[in-house]
């Protein structure tokens, strides 16, 4: 057995329907139980946003838009281009349905992970104030959940590395920019881009949180309305196939004719695991950055965090779904054109230069996502070795930025897939415990704020 079929074997075992219900129903559960909170405080939470409150005094390194910048940078990214590709090759059109109501549920989940991570900050080794699942679960739950905390923080070194990023994005230059040049995508260019991007990583994550933040800060908007502009224009030249589309998208959703052949339990699966991937609803990934927040509201980060599912799954995934959809490349793929390579075609095919514009806005997309990936693997690693050892690890999230671009598409997802799978846990079983502390906190914060 190789090492692709063992990743990829992984990846599948730990998607399974426990964590599907956990995700999923847990998500239910935290919008029925929040009655709603995140679409009732919508506008207060873009208030927030905005600036409204940045004069705050508080603890933290990063303000409310930096904080969503960041968390944002390893969202709408990789995961909403190429993530979006795969569900529809493994999952048909319906797959989308099912991420969007991964979103819609993932938007109550960050509420909460995401003001329990400020709530329930911790010291690290050197005295820093940090946040995240893990520092929810010792200073939350106690010592006796510790084994939870280790586990998440074990799972999130592997589950943030670059490989998905980095792999894609040599793939997005190989098709985009090698190829129409005559040049061939060899192991050798490989390794080669991989090194460059290794180089580039290497500047901003030695920078630490603040760097990351200004970078993810000043990129993040950029990059979306780049990307933004140049798929409305493809839906804008083939309006008329719009409808047709978005009606399959719901037609697929419930009997996966398109690709899975009726199989619609593995639609859900699909759409999922691929939400999952793309907003983190429930992972514990973005709570590591909303807790580097500078609040002392808890409830304001969490309601700013509930903001993620909706940009990056319902608005920007379904743009790209629309795009690859509406030209029909996913029709044709065959076993050598998956991921970030079927985007990049559906771009060619329907605009001039659009493969070029794609790789532009693939190159931003991936950069800031590896920037922000780093931040969370670096807070797991110190977590259980010390905050004094963390570039012992960001020397080897380096190296997996290089080992991502020769490895195959396959092996990185499923090593990614699992290891999200498993920080899932810890992170949805601790937000469950202390959901109560949560709503007493909110009303407590609604009453104060006259909403």
């Amino acid at each position: 057995m190789t090492l692709k079929e063992i990743l990829v074997g992984f990846g599948n075992v730990m998607w399974g329907t426990p964590l599907l219900l956990l995700l999923m129903g847990g998500g239910l559960f935290f919008l029925l139980y929040s009655r709603f909170i995140p679409f009732r405080y919508f506008k207060h939470a873009v208030q927030i946003l905005r600036g409204k409150y940045d004069g705050e005094k508080g603890e933290g390194d990063i303000n409310h838009y930096q904080a969503l910048s960041t968390a944002l940078a390893a969202t709408v990214g990789m995961g909403n281009i190429s993530g979006v590709a795969v569900a529809i090759t493994m999952g048909g059109p319906g797959a989308i349905f099912w991420m969007w109501v991964s979103a819609f549920v993932g938007m109550a989940t960050k509420f909460f992970t995401c003001t329990l991570a400020v709530m329930y900050r911790g010291k690290d080794s050197l005295g820093h104030l940090q946040g995240g699942p893990m520092y929810v679960i010792r200073e939350g739950l106690g010592k006796k959940w510790q084994p939870l905390a280790v586990l998440f923080c074990i799972a999130g070194m592997f589950g943030t590395i670059p490989s998905f990023q980095s792999n894609q994005l040599t793939a997005a230059i190989g098709e985009g920019l090698l190829l129409p040049l005559g040049i061939e995508l060899t192991f050798g260019i490989k390794l080669a881009i991989g090194i460059v991007l290794a180089i580039i990583v290497a500047l901003v994550i030695l920078g630490g949180i603040k760097r990351i933040g200004n970078v993810a800060g000043s990129m993040v908007p950029a990059m979306v309305a780049v990307y933004v502009i140049a798929v409305v224009a493809i839906l804008v030249l083939n309006y008329e196939l719009v409808p047709q589309y978005i009606k399959l998208i719901f037609v697929d959703a419930f009997t996966a004719n398109s690709v899975l052949g009726g199989a619609v339990g593995a639609i859900v699966v699909a759409g999922a695991r691929r939400a999952a991937f793309s907003n983190e609803a429930g992972i514990g990934t973005a709570p590591m950055a909303h807790g580097a927040a500078k609040t002392n509201e808890p409830v304001r980060e969490g309601l700013v965090a509930m903001m993620g599912p909706a940009i990056d799954t319902i608005v920007v995934c379904t743009m790209t779904a629309l795009a690859i959809l509406i030209t029909g490349i996913w029709q044709d793929h065959t076993e050598g054109i998956s991921g970030v390579t079927l985007t990049i075609k559906a771009f060619d095919d329907s605009l001039w230069g659009g493969r070029y514009l794609l790789v532009l806005a693939l190159f931003v997309f991936a950069i800031t996502s590896l920037f922000s990936y780093s931040y969370y693997g670096g807070k797991c690693f110190a977590y259980l070795f010390g905050a004094k050892h963390i570039r012992w690890y960001q020397y080897f999230y380096i190296g997996m930025v290089v080992w991502g671009s020769v490895a195959s598409l396959g092996a990185v997802i499923g090593l990614i897939d699992g290891m999200y799978a498993l920080m899932a846990f810890p992170t949805m079983i601790s937000a469950f415990i202390l959901a109560p502390k949560v709503m007493k906190a909110a009303k407590v914060y609604f009453a104060r704020e006259d909403l």
